[in-house]
Parts: C-alpha cells; structure tokens; sequence
C-alpha cells in the first residue's frame, strides 16, 4: 500500500511538470477509458474518451475506443463513425477496419463491410480474427461458399476456437452437405465442451435426421452445460413429441416460456400439444396469447377453431374459420371445416358454398403444382397441427412492423406500401399540397372513381369488394381487354388476397403497357404482400433482429426462404421510369428495411423526402428506422415533422422515444 502511494505521488509529480503534462494525461486517459470497458462501463469509457478527445482531436486511438464503447452500447451509426474517423487519422488502422466491417454487417450494410474486410486483410493477411469476421459475414449474407474459404483461414491459424467450426458447419448445412456440418460441429464439441451451441446445433442436425435418442443425448448435454439456453428445452421439447412423450415436452416448454413469457412460438407449440393430449381449455389459453402477439397469422385462427369444436363451441369455432378465410382467402382447408360446421348449424345453403369454394381452391392449387412460385401459397388440404422448430419464425404481418420482440423495439411498426387502391370518395383526406399530374392523368385514364394512391387500407367493405371485382370481371369477359381494365381488375383481385391471380392480371397489364411505371408499382405491392401471406403459412419469415454479436445472430435464425428481390425489381423499374416518383422510393424503402437493409432504406426515405418535402409517411418510417439503429434523437425529429404532418402514430411512439435522445 505504501509502495503504491509512493508511485501515485510521483505520478502526480510528473502530470505537473510542464513537458510531460499533456502526454502523461493522454495515457492517463487511455488507461481509464481501457478500465472503465474491461468493467463493462462503456458510458464512463464515453465520457473519459470524450475528455482525451478535447485535448487532442488526432488521437485515433481514441475514437477507435470510442468507438468499441458505442458498439456495446448498441450505438451502431455513432460506432461506425467513430471507426470512420479512425481511418481518417491513421488509413493503415487495421483494427478499426475490422470494427467497422462488423458494425456495418451488424446494420446489413454487408457490401461496405466486406470492402473493410478486404482493406484489413490487405493490411494485415497474417491476422486470423478478420477472415473470422468477414466468415460470419458472408453466412449472414448467404454467400456460403466464401464463409467457407474464410472460416478454412481462420482454422489453420486458430483450430481451438469452437465458434468457427460452428459457423462452418452452418455454411456446409446450408450448402446441403451434412456429412462436413457434422463433422464440424463434432469438432466444435471437442475444441469445447461447455459450449452448449455446439451440442444444439449437432441435435439440431440428429433432430432433421430423425435420430431422437441422439438428438436428446445433446440436447441434455447443453442443458448440463447452461441451464438458461431456452433453445436446447426447445429442441428437447421437440423430440420428446416427435417419441410420444407429451408431458415432458409439455415440461420443457413451460421452461421456455419462464425464460422468456413472450416467446409466441413457444405458446403456438404448447397449445397443439395441449389440444392433442385433450387439455382444450388451456389450448385455448396459450391460443389466445399468440393470438394477441401475433394477430395477422391465420394458422392461429385456423388451429383455435379446430379447439373451439372440440369443447362444442360451434358458433365460435365459425368465427375463427371465417377470421382465417379473411386472412387467408385461398385456404381451402378452413372452407372444408367452416361448411362441416355450418351443416350442424342447420345452414345447408351456406354449407354447400363453403364446399364448392373449397373444391374450387383445392383444383385451383393441383393446377399450378408445377409453379414453385405459388405452389404453396396456393392451398393444400395437408394438416396444420405439426410443431414448429425454433428457427420458424411465427409472426404477424411484416408490414406492421419491423422488429419482433427485440430491443424494446416490438411495439414499432413501419406504415405500409403505396398502392394504387380502392376507396370510397367521400372518405378520402384532404388534398396534400405534393400533386404530380402524372398520377392524376394516370387516375383518369382508368376512370374509376374508387381509385387512389394510398398507403391506407381500403374502406370499402369486403362484401361490396368482391362485387365490384366481379364487376370488373364481367367487363374483361365482354371483351375489354384493355390494359386499363386490366391494371382494374389486378387491384380488385389484391384486394380480397386472391394474390396469385393479381400478379398474374398486372403482369398481362405490364405485356401491353410496358412503359407505364404505376403497373410495376401496383405488381410490387401485391408481390410483397403475397410473401406476407406465405410466410405466415410456411414459417420461415426472418423478421429482422441484430444481435449483439453477429454470430449470435445464426443461433436463432435461419436464412430467408422467400425474399422480395422481384417486388423490388419491379420498384426498380417503377423508378427507372418515373425518377421523380416518391411513392416507388418510399415503397423501396420499405422492403430494404424488411430485409435489414437499414442504410439503404433510410437513402431511400431521404430521396422520397426530396421529392416530396411534406411526405409524411417517409418522415414517419424514416423516424422509426433511425431510432432502431440508435440515432434516437434524429429518429425523433423525423418523428415530429411526421406528427405536424399529420402521422397521430407519430406521438405515440414520441412518447415512449423523445426521452432518450439525449
């Protein structure tokens, strides 16, 4: 103790002579900021960062640990500028190259980071972590054959990382290759075998394979090794059903659900577990709470129907089938059991036209098996009763929000895509003071009264919908076969969700009509939305999550099955011929967002806001994504302008934001 006071006071000595005052305080500095991390205390490593920052503006190093503070306090844009200003000062900084690489991967700005991957290993190819980095990056990015190349680097130089053969083995599974998967992930356990991913994801793999008594082995291995990972008493829930043991898959289930009460998915697969021991009431519990998370997916609707039948609740039952057949207007399977229920209801008429509308849906499917497009959208009568694995995403409409339950962020939700809609005239608000007169001739040239361009769900009720499209129907089979009835029809059929055959419509539109951008922009949207509708069947809609570590991210994700590439090539087009369109920016944006491309969505809310300074709904979004990638106070601003606009949700989400942009 004595000796380190002697050292203090000589310390202080040195900090007051004049020479070694500034570079004393700048190690001084540095040293606490270094401290102040090592304790996870990356706001007092801000604020003694900031202090040496003043003093001395071209100390890289400085904003480079700055930098790493703000990344672990999620501050991704103020990270990445902080690295930026790094490279500024020393352009041969491999390490802040490296750091912005993973930022920008964290933000899906997967091209700028792998450009920083290749200036680090360019600087410094002797160094493994990079070729790590830029690995995890390219599975993210879906380029598994690269990730391959640099997880095989970043072995031979560190073979006692088990992360990496992990990864590895991710990229061979997605390759299909699950003989190297295995032989990965076995080696993952043996480089560490406390690591409970690396007995999940070999689980995971017996699990596929049907190998149950292997699969349950390491999933109880994980469990020893950490005894809070929700994901291995999910898989073991898994194979406890698929061997016929229901209440230790019940069992494990409830353990998840104490891990985390709002996982969905869990709920989901508790509840037909629960309907199919016969504890309907409870079934009916978990059902109402995944219906409340996530309202907009019809197989909640479907399967609590098929509950409410068995406790005799015929009338309530009806009523779930017809939420289902709203949500889902080609769901052949709802029509069968809605009629089957209808007839107990002594409703012979209504009965027969759930029949025939379900053998009209199930033809309409077998006829378009060849298309891999739509051969799953349209309806199947296979059954709906099969639990979901973890890497399913169970949520609702991707255009009502951004986020699922991640960060705070669950109750943030994007406004939805511009369409050339239907609405009743009366209804419509007031004239804005962003006009083009190629959107008004265009309306014109239609000449239906009901049309508009509008991000708003239409007011016309869905009995007087399906009217008019057979209206329009009727005109087409007289023989106008115009593009303008067409365009007509094809927004009709979006309406009442008969998805497949409005593309179809647009698509013939587009074959007359080439050069008419607002086609494109009407085909996009009912596009994307058919790929809503999709994913709440099929599960595999990866909602957007970033985690703190981008590895961390492939524990629970799984690649995109379906994405919007056509819906924004359409866009693009949309653009490529009407550049001063900023509905076709605004509707860019937001399938970038959807599909994590948050830098490229915000250029596009910014270019929609240049064209059309009072353009609410870009403001609106804008907001919203800044705020998830942690520039709060900018989010709020476009928040406000969006509020004085006219956007009420603006002050909503004010409220729970406005006090932390400070």
């Amino acid at each position: 103790m004595r000796k380190f006071i002697i050292v203090l006071l000589a310390g202080i000595a040195l900090m007051c002579t004049p020479d070694a005052h500034a570079q004393y305080n700048r190690e001084y500095f540095f040293w606490m900021g270094r401290s102040c991390m090592m304790n996870n205390d990356y706001q007092e490593a801000i604020r003694t960062l900031n202090t040496l920052l003043r003093f001395d503006e071209d100390a890289f190093e400085g904003y480079f640990l700055r930098g790493i503070a703000k990344y672990n306090l999620d501050d991704l844009l103020g990270a990445e500028e902080d690295f930026s200003t790094a490279i500024r000062l020393n352009p041969v900084y491999t390490q802040a190259y490296t750091y912005r690489a993973i930022t920008r991967s964290r933000l899906g700005n997967y091209d700028d980071a792998l450009q920083d991957f290749r200036e680090a290993i360019e600087l410094r190819p002797d160094l493994p972590g990079p070729y790590y980095s830029r690995g995890v990056t390219r599975l993210l990015n879906q380029q598994f054959k690269e990730a391959i190349e640099d997880f095989d680097k970043f072995i031979r130089q560190e073979n006692k990382v088990a992360d990496a053969f992990i990864c590895r083995g991710l990229s061979y599974l997605h390759l299909k290759d699950t003989t190297q998967a295995y032989e990965n992930f076995n080696t993952a356990i043996r480089t560490n075998r406390e690591n409970p991913n690396g007995y999940n994801r070999r689980g995971g793999l017996y699990l596929d394979q049907e190998r149950y008594q292997e699969a349950e082995a390491d999933f109880n291995k994980a469990i020893e090794c950490d005894s809070t990972y929700l994901l291995s008493f999910f898989n073991r829930a898994l194979v406890y059903n698929a061997t016929n043991r229901p209440m230790l898959a019940l069992a494990d289930f409830d353990r998840v659900i104490q891990l985390d009460w709002t996982n969905s998915l869990t709920y989901f697969n508790r509840a037909m577990l629960r309907t199919q021991i016969g504890d309907y009431n409870r079934a009916l519990e978990d059902y109402d709470r995944v219906a409340l998370y996530s309202p907009n997916n019809v197989l909640v609707y479907y399967n609590r129907a098929g509950v409410h039948a068995q406790l005799g609740e015929i009338e309530e039952a009806v009523k779930d089938y017809t939420s289902a057949i709203e949500l889902y207007p080609d769901f052949a399977n709802a029509y069968i059991y809605r009629g089957r229920l209808r007839e107990l209801l002594q409703d012979p008429k209504g009965a027969r036209s759930d029949r025939e509308t379900a053998q009209r849906k199930i033809a309409e499917y077998r006829s378009r098996l060849s298309d891999s497009t739509y051969s799953i959208f349209a309806d199947t009568t296979q059954r709906f009763d099969r639990l979901l694995s973890f890497d399913s995403k169970f949520a609702g409409s991707s255009f009502d929000r951004i986020t699922g339950h991640n960060g705070g962020h669950e109750e943030m939700r994007l406004l939805p895509l511009f369409k050339f809609t239907l609405m009743r005239p009366d209804t419509l608000p007031e004239v804005r003071p962003y006009r083009l007169q190629r959107i008004e001739d265009f309306r014109k040239r239609i000449g239906n009264e009901y049309l508009t361009l509008s991000c708003r769900e239409s007011n016309i009720a869905p009995d007087t919908l399906v009217m008019l499209d057979k209206e329009y129907a009727l005109r087409l089979k007289n023989g106008d076969t115009s593009w303008t009835r067409l365009f007509e029809r094809g927004v009709s059929q979006a309406l009442i969700k008969q998805y497949t055959n409005s593309v179809n419509t647009f698509s013939t539109a587009i074959e007359l009509n080439p050069s008419n951008p607002f086609l494109y922009l009407n085909r996009s949207t009912t596009r994307a939305e058919m790929i809503d509708f999709i994913s709440s069947i099929d599960n595999s809609y990866q909602r957007i999550s970033i985690d703190s570590d981008p590895a961390n991210r492939l524990n629970n994700n799984s690649k995109r099955t379906y994405s919007y590439d056509e819906a924004v090539a359409d866009l693009n087009k949309a653009v490529k011929l009407f550049p001063d369109f900023a509905e076709a920016y605004y509707n860019r944006a937001n399938l970038q967002a959807l599909s994590g491309s948050l830098p490229e969505a915000y250029e596009d809310y910014s270019k929609a806001i240049e064209l059309n300074p009072s353009f609410a709904e870009a403001y609106y979004n804008r907001g919203v994504i800044q705020i998830f990638m942690k520039d709060t106070r900018k989010g709020c601003l476009d928040l406000s302008k969006a509020g004085e606009l006219g956007i009420l949700e603006a002050y909503e989400v004010l409220k729970r934001y406005a006090h932390l942009e400070d």
